[in-house]
């Protein structure tokens, strides 16, 4: 039987990484709101919209992601990681979301500190 305490180191990790991949989908959907708002005719709302998401994905997927295509020294993956979560928390205030996208930053600082505290 495993103790309480086991659990508590296990479930903090799990919950913490939860939280980090449900920014990078805040994250991709600030984008593609912030698009789709700039945008002025249908089709810069669609390549808007489309493409500052996609580029986040390409961004995260290549340099950030726990199996990113390519390594990066560790300054490098904490600065990506804090542009593009900066660019969504931009997008949001540009379209005139404050409070969302101060909700967002806080809740990344306050999680990738947590995450760093925990050595993940």
């Amino acid at each position: 039987m495993h103790s309480t305490r086991h659990q508590e180191i296990t479930v903090v990790p799990a919950l913490l990484l939860t939280v980090r991949f449900l920014l990078e989908l805040a994250a991709l959907g600030a984008l593609a709101w912030w698009g789709v708002r700039t945008g002025e005719t249908a089709l810069t709302k669609v390549l808007l919209g489309a493409g500052a998401p996609l580029a986040m994905a390409v961004v995260w997927g290549a340099f950030v992601a726990p199996k990113a295509a390519f390594a990066v020294p560790g300054a490098v993956h904490v600065a990506l990681q804090v542009a593009v979560l900066a660019a969504a928390v931009g997008a949001l205030a540009a379209i005139g979301k404050v409070t969302a996208a101060e909700a967002l930053a806080a809740t990344a600082i306050v999680n990738g500190a947590a995450l760093y505290a925990l050595g993940l």
